[in-house]
């Protein structure tokens, strides 16, 4: 596809690398509080998961938020119940691939004016 991918004259919005660089703070602290992350941008038809982290025997499907200010509401509240139906969706093309299904739980790590907060079993499936 044109402009996209390894394309040279592909260049990420300025929101693209705040995203990405959200991501990787996200993953960093994930980290340092003893979750193993095991994927990153998992991608389906019916939607993405920002991160797949275990941790101990549970796996974790994390939605990475940011919001550099308030003006339109704080990085929690932007994940709305359609977003949670698309990366349940998503969640349950991941685990249909595994051998069995380990317990999940889906969390949030928002990122608001450099401020990180996580919730851990955020949302619930459907």
């Amino acid at each position: 596809m044109p402009g996209f991918g390894s394309d040279p004259g592909f260049h990420r919005t300025r929101a693209q690398v705040a995203g990405g660089d959200a991501e990787e703070r996200a993953a960093a602290y994930l980290a340092s509080r003893g979750l193993a992350i095991v994927a990153r941008n998992y991608r389906t038809r019916l939607g993405e998961i920002d991160l797949v982290a275990r941790d101990g025997d549970v796996l974790v499907f994390v939605e990475v938020r940011m919001r550099s200010d308030g003006g339109f509401g704080g990085a929690l509240e932007s994940v709305t119940p359609r977003k949670q139906r698309r990366i349940a969706a998503a969640a349950g093309l991941y685990l249909a691939r595994l051998p069995r299904q380990p317990p999940c739980r889906f969390d949030v790590l928002a990122v608001d004016a450099g401020e990180i907060r996580w919730l851990k079993g955020a949302f619930e499936c459907a």
